[in-house]
């Protein structure tokens, strides 16, 4: 839903960044063995596989088995038990903007937060909060850049935290775009949380002649009924930090060449206990992603595929156990909203990369539980019990094929003629710092001795930018 940044996030990601981590470290599935993975395991036969057994009590699930990503809905977004859905909220709001040309620089940047984090107890502030106005302002340039301004402006935006983006949009259209832009555009944020759309409420209503042009819908952005019938006209859907915490699923292998197996969860003997149970590949939505993103197939090339055929030969002499996770909720989310909005634009911005994750698996979350002002991460998944933030890498070129399959473009090329003809999509992929410096004003979040957070600290995150052509050959 939203990006961690506290102080000790930020010491990692600039402890642990890996500027290319596909290449320089090691996939987990290829190193991995049950007893790393499930330290407080143990592994018994079950009637489909070998099921790691996690010995803790958990209300999540039920007497039925269930899918992970169905896990991983409820740990967050559950109206009684989830992370999202406490009254309170994890997500911060800053009193007033903080004011980077009044700081000396980084450390006198780091006691600031740290001063901010004990005050409040807040788990995280997003980005767009911490550098309000100029996060969102750099967006709302962007599209204005990119759109036809001649015909009403929409934009929806899903997940839309407390509001301060919204708000910062409508501002910068009101205060910089052509009159009639602001006068007609519709703001419309897609909020699954009862108590932060209406704290997105309360923020844009602070300026008065924002709310005639903003609504917040409270629903599930992934349940295509909530849209209603297609919409073909242009619009923008601007998703910060959402895919973090969308749905993943979990797929396993007993070895690098052999198929891949779902994974479900269930309770063990009428106990509180829950294990994993493998079974082959049969859910719709797990096999769609598997075939999208081509699992096993190699997408490296020269020197990497003599490697990776030695890899195979060694994978049969000495067969390891793998795991991986699919962005299923992301795959589900795009081809809700290509069907219902398909001539949409598509800003998202997210973690490209996790420093200093323990649970096992290929694009592996992280779970972590903030107490007393600290931030604890678990290494069991199945830790996350309504009290743990559950967040995932987004690899975006995974992200890019699954938004090309979503759109029709990608069947259209791998088998022409076969299917109807699709709209093509241009993207671009952009660190955060690049596309801050395109669209944004860095001088506006830079410390007195140059030190500028917003540049300097997000180096694991990226935005993509997905918008449709007229090209359809």
């Amino acid at each position: 839903m939203a990006f961690r940044f506290s102080n000790l996030r930020v010491l990692r990601s600039l402890e642990g960044e890996n500027p290319n981590p596909t290449s320089s470290r090691p996939l987990s599935f290829l190193s991995f063995s049950l007893s790393q993975c499930f330290p407080y395991s143990v592994v018994r036969r079950g009637r489909y596989n070998w099921m790691p057994l996690a010995f803790f009590s958990s209300d999540i699930v039920g007497d039925k088995p269930i899918l992970v990503r169905d896990f991983v809905r409820s740990a967050l977004y559950d109206p009684n038990l989830g992370y999202f859905s406490k009254s309170s909220g994890p997500v911060g709001v800053l009193e007033r903007s903080i004011r980077f040309n009044q700081l000396e620089g980084r450390r006198a940047y780091m006691q600031y937060l740290d001063k901010l984090y004990k005050k409040t107890d807040i788990s995280w502030f997003t980005p767009v909060e911490l550098f309000k106005p100029w996060y969102a302002y750099a967006i709302a340039e962007a599209i204005m850049r990119t759109a036809n301004l001649s015909i009403p402006l929409k934009i929806y935006e899903i997940g839309g935290g407390s509001g301060t983006c919204a708000k910062c949009i409508l501002d910068y259209m009101m205060l910089n775009a052509p009159p009639k832009v602001y006068n007609n555009m519709t703001y419309i944020s897609v909020e699954i949380s009862p108590s932060l759309a209406q704290k997105q409420l309360e923020t844009v209503g602070e300026v008065e002649s924002h709310l005639s042009r903003f609504r917040v819908e409270c629903r599930d952005a992934t349940d295509k009924s909530g849209w209603g019938d297609e919409d073909t006209q242009p619009c923008w859907v601007i998703m910060l930090e959402v895919l973090d915490n969308l749905p993943h699923d979990l797929v396993y292998s007993p070895s690098q060449v052999t198929p891949w197996m779902e994974v479900w969860l269930e309770k063990v003997d009428n106990s509180l206990r829950v294990s994993e149970v493998y079974k082959p590949l049969q859910d719709p939505l797990i096999a769609q992603c598997v075939k999208i993103i081509d699992m096993d197939k190699d997408h490296s090339g020269g020197s990497r595929k003599l490697v990776s055929a030695a890899r195979s030969i060694w994978s049969k002499i000495f067969p390891k156990p793998r795991k991986a996770w699919l962005p299923t909720g992301c795959l589900q989310l795009l081809e809700v909203l290509h069907r219902a909005i398909p001539n949409m634009s598509l800003i998202a911005s997210d973690f490209s990369y996790l420093p200093d994750v323990h649970i096992a698996g290929d694009r592996a979350p992280l779970v972590s539980t903030k107490r007393d002002g600290k931030t604890f991460d678990h290494r069991n998944y199945l830790d996350a019990k309504g009290d743990s933030d559950i967040f995932f890498p987004t690899d975006f070129w995974l992200l890019e094929r699954i938004d090309h399959s979503c759109s029709g473009w990608l069947n259209e090329q791998k088998q022409p003629g076969k299917f109807k003809p699709a709209r093509k999509r241009r993207t671009i992929i952009l660190d955060t710092a690049a596309f801050m410096e395109e669209f944004g004003l860095p001088v506006k979040t830079r410390t007195k001795d140059g030190y500028n957070p917003l540049l300097d600290d997000f180096k694991n995150t990226k935005f993509y930018l997905s918008v449709p052509t007229h090209n359809i050959k």
